[in-house]
């Protein structure tokens, strides 16, 4: 495939880099439920599908392991790498030999990857017309340029306290949304910590 650099990083990384804060007090049941899973699942992998605010589609493998773990493998031919190594969230551009770094310790998705995170102290539940699903905000009004997230579970018996997480949707400040799709979810299988490392991007590399 041809690589045309469709997605900021910050747009990428706003998932997991945004702050969050206190948003609203959150449906006691749902919430818990919310907490019930995350407290559940040490580790996570699962195909991911990640839409930009053009239609531009990218598609990969996600691996997760707490505390502080994610990689975003993107298909064969897309020279990006979106990675955290337990305590800093890397971009990597092997394409211009560019890497970017940001902080994971109070972002939106940090719930995911940090047992001990109370998520009704930074995220609420939204409401939804549809009583199997279950969406969760996380947005700091006092930080707009960080942007928002909201996570979509869904109600599964079979699934970690009944909830699975099927994606979310990141919207920076500029209202540019990037959505995240997942399937094959596969929960606490063993992860080795080698799976979270990366080579150096090179400017030389084209």
């Amino acid at each position: 495939m041809i690589w045309r650099r469709p997605i900021r990083p910050l747009a990428l990384a706003v998932a997991l880099a945004a702050p969050a804060a206190l948003h609203a007090q959150a449906p006691q049941n749902d919430l818990a439920s919310v907490q019930r899973h995350l407290s559940a699942v040490e580790t996570m992998t699962a195909n991911f599908t990640q839409t930009d605010r053009n239609g531009r589609v990218l598609s990969g493998v996600l691996t997760l392991k707490k505390p502080g773990k994610i990689r975003f493998q993107y298909e064969k031919g897309v020279p990006i790498l979106l990675v955290s190594d337990g305590k800093s969230l890397y971009f990597l551009d092997y394409q211009v030999g560019q890497k970017q770094r940001w902080p994971i310790g109070n972002s939106p998705l940090g719930i995911l990857l940090n047992p001990a995170r109370d998520a009704s102290k930074f995220a609420r539940v939204v409401p939804s017309s549809d009583p199997r699903v279950v969406s969760v905000e996380a947005y700091d009004p006092k930080r707009p340029e960080y942007g928002r997230i909201t996570m979509i579970f869904g109600r599964q018996a079979s699934a970690p306290a009944g909830l699975m997480l099927q994606g979310w949707v990141a919207l920076d400040a500029q209202a540019n949304r990037t959505t995240v799709r997942l399937t094959g979810q596969r929960f606490n299988a063993p992860v080795a910590d080698s799976a979270f490392r990366f080579n150096e991007p090179s400017r030389g590399r084209r």
